[in-house]
């Protein structure tokens, strides 16, 4: 069979790319690891191509995804992302994004950096699975319900199940590319 990319990607150029350069890649650096989590939380409930559209705006709105800046964003700020019609201008996401970026310097502070502590839910490693087609992915896992209630419990907002299964697919801690994908490449060794 020839080598492919995955089908829920195919058709249009932004998912294209993204998949092809982003998607499933494993990341350890926090800066990006938080940028991937508030998009994964504004996603929550909508599609991702809605956000990956988006991504640039929100970029711009939250300060490069800068969370030391976020965390102590005021209700002036919060009035202007309200206003700010290239995202998605939902109030509570939008609060949530300021006490996540403080959940997340508060992990920093207790583990060394945000990557260590998820990191360690996958011992370091992306866990492969073998999926033939997408749509053979689950939306969550008993590993990502864990992972959820851990963040829920240390004041994150948004971080469901399936949320968090989606930000481990697409910070590479969960390989679903189909085993047909050249984005199986990135996971041989």
């Amino acid at each position: 069979m020839a080598k492919q990319k995955c089908g829920w990607c195919i058709g249009d150029p932004l998912y294209e790319a993204y998949h092809d350069k982003e998607w499933g890649t494993p990341v350890y650096d926090d800066d990006i690891l938080f940028e991937f989590l508030i998009l994964e939380t504004f996603q929550a409930g909508l599609s991702w191509i809605t956000i990956l559209r988006k991504r640039e705006n929100f970029r711009k709105a939250f300060d490069g995804f800068d969370y030391k800046k976020i965390a102590k964003y005021k209700q002036e700020k919060i009035d202007t992302l309200l206003q700010d019609a290239g995202i998605v201008r939902n109030k509570l996401k939008i609060n949530a994004t300021i006490s996540n970026a403080q959940a997340f310097i508060n992990i920093q502070n207790e583990f060394g950096s945000f990557s260590s502590y998820i990191w360690a839910f996958v011992d370091g490693k992306p866990i492969k699975n073998k999926l033939k087609s997408y749509k053979d992915a689950p939306p969550n896992t008993p590993l990502s319900d864990t992972l959820s209630k851990d963040l829920k419990t240390r004041g994150f907002k948004f971080v469901g199940s399936t949320v968090i299964y989606a930000h481990m697919q697409a910070t590479g801690m969960i390989n679903d590319h189909e085993v047909s994908c050249l984005g199986m490449e990135r996971f041989r060794g």
